[in-house]
């Protein structure tokens, strides 16, 4: 029931094409939907889409063999952490941009005073 070198080393990049293809959806999907009507179609349709395609690919490719299979699902959790990593640096970028001013006043914003229950200021 071994596997040799080749046959992980396929089922390794088997997963992580697996792997960029649902991540990659992901991405576009996430991207399409502030403009889409159809926001929650869009997402059901995308999730099933990506979700049935990387389990049967699993399933023709490498669900013969345990250890093929365990290969595959490390080959994606590989470009998931990868995904996940990139991702966090692109919004931790965005967040660090200088915020614009807000044209239509010119007064500095006041502080937002929080209420207790029982009617006093914090």
């Amino acid at each position: 029931m071994m596997i040799d070198n080749l046959e992980g080393l396929f089922a390794l990049l088997v997963g992580a094409m697996l792997g960029v293809f649902y991540f990659a959806g992901l991405w576009w999907t996430v991207r399409q939907l502030g403009s889409s009507q159809y926001v929650a179609l869009l997402f059901v349709f995308s999730l099933f889409f990506r979700t049935s395609t990387v389990i049967v690919g699993f399933y023709l490719i490498l669900g013969d063999n345990w250890l093929r299979l365990v290969a595959g699902l490390v080959g994606f959790m590989v470009v998931r952490f990868l995904a996940t990593r990139y991702s966090d640096n692109s919004t931790e970028k965005s967040i660090h941009k200088k915020p614009q001013k807000n044209l239509r006043e010119n007064k500095p914003s006041e502080p937002v005073q929080k209420q207790t229950a029982y009617g006093s200021n914090l």
